[in-house]
């Protein structure tokens, strides 16, 4: 075992810890995993835990083929709503199967590849994100009601904002895991919020989003709520999504971002299906400023990518397709390898649209590409798209644009 495992499982000892979940995702993002206790922590981390993987989306197929779990020793944190005594902590795990081969379909890998590939190309990137959800009331079995858990609009606040003490208790409860909230309020729809993250590296970002997935619906759920990550719950009312913000450090130093955000239009029609893949996900482009052309600007945040400055100055891009719905592995992975590719190629940067496209005469938005508009077109686009079939594995692109 190396040090770092040595550490957990003295610390595992010392704290109490008597259930260690091992999480890891499906193929579509979706948080899976398996409690063991403390007395199996050794066998985990020299040999990996066994699963059946038959029943994992992506995985396996009809083969009942098992996967193997090994835990990571630097991804443990505790989950502070389970009880004090008897602890209980979660890892995330790599994905293996018998011989050692890594799982192909491990959307998590894949992104650690994505992350040395620019690498040793000299780009280092970090990722924050931005997630919006609605709070529904539920009935008495905890089902969801649709009924918004109040009716205030965008930044309002208490009384009207009802969710602001459920936010709260969101926020503390991700400090306590290791995690950073930088910002919290009401979004535009009735029950609708959202959350904003500091930046971390693309594998400590992806790993935060999905751990924010699971704190929100359960600290929801203690509150007698239930959390819709859908993309449109009201044909009428604001969608969510996930906006990722990406900074990139170049080679020496130089600005590299123009070239980044070239890469990623020339790219965003095969990508789509990993970054909107629902239905819903369609209705809500187009709509109360959901992105529905392929542009950018530096002055209008309506656009697909708005290029902005981090709080240092330095400039990154933030994309506004996505929904919350994606696999935050896949979404990462994908816009590296479609900046990286601009950078490489030195692609150039279309014209910015200041101005909202939404809005202009039906001659001028002519001048504009469009997102693919429905499911079946974003899943034509990415199975004939060459980047799609150079970046993910051929069981992933098939797994995402099989009806």
């Amino acid at each position: 075992m190396t040090q770092s495992e040595l550490e957990i499982m003295q610390y595992i000892e010392e704290e109490d810890v008597k259930f260690i979940r091992l999480a890891f995702c499906d193929i579509y993002g979706a948080q899976k995993n398996i409690s063991i206790q403390r007395g199996e922590l050794s066998r985990a981390f020299e040999h990996g835990i066994a699963i059946d993987a038959s029943y994992i989306a992506g995985f396996g197929g009809d083969y009942g083929e098992d996967i193997w779990l090994h835990p990571e020793a630097d991804t443990i944190t505790v989950l502070p709503w389970r009880p004090e005594h008897g602890k209980v902590v979660r890892m995330f795990c790599t994905l293996s199967y018998g011989d050692g081969t890594p799982v192909e379909a491990d959307t998590r890998t894949l992104l650690r590849n994505a992350v040395a590939r620019a690498k040793e190309k000299g780009y280092r990137f970090h990722f924050k994100s931005e997630l919006q959800f609605y709070l529904f009331k539920t009935d008495e079995n905890g089902d969801s009601t649709h009924i918004p858990y109040d009716h205030a609009g965008y930044m309002d606040i208490a009384p009207r904002d009802k969710g602001e003490n459920v936010r709260r208790e969101i926020c503390l409860t991700l400090e306590q895991m290791g995690i950073t909230p930088e910002s919290s309020h009401h979004e535009a729809g009735p029950g609708q919020n959202e959350i904003d993250f500091t930046y971390a590296d693309p594998l400590t970002s992806a790993d935060n989003t999905v751990t924010f997935l699971s704190v929100v619906r359960t600290i929801a759920a203690r509150n007698g709520l239930y959390a819709d990550f859908s993309p449109k719950p009201f044909a009428d009312k604001s969608g969510s999504a996930l906006h990722i913000t990406m900074s990139i450090h170049g080679k020496s130093g130089e600005n590299v971002t123009d070239d980044a955000i070239a890469g990623i239009l020339n790219r965003i029609g095969g990508m789509t299906i990993f970054l909107n893949p629902t239905d819903d996900s369609y209705r809500r482009f187009g709509r109360l400023k959901a992105p529905k052309y392929i542009t950018w600007s530096k002055k209008n945040r309506a656009q697909l990518i708005s290029a902005q400055l981090t709080k240092n100055g330095n400039p990154c891009l933030q994309l506004r397709s996505p929904d919350p719905e994606a696999n935050p592995y896949l979404a990462f992975a994908l816009m590296i390898g479609a900046a990286v590719d601009g950078i490489e190629n030195k692609e150039a940067l279309p014209p910015s649209t200041d101005r909202d496209v939404l809005f202009m005469t039906a001659e001028e938005q002519q001048r504009y590409a469009l997102l693919p508009d429905t499911i079946d077109k974003a899943r034509s686009c990415a199975a004939d798209s060459a980047f799609i079939g150079a970046n993910l594995p051929e069981s992933v692109v098939k797994a995402y644009t099989s009806k």
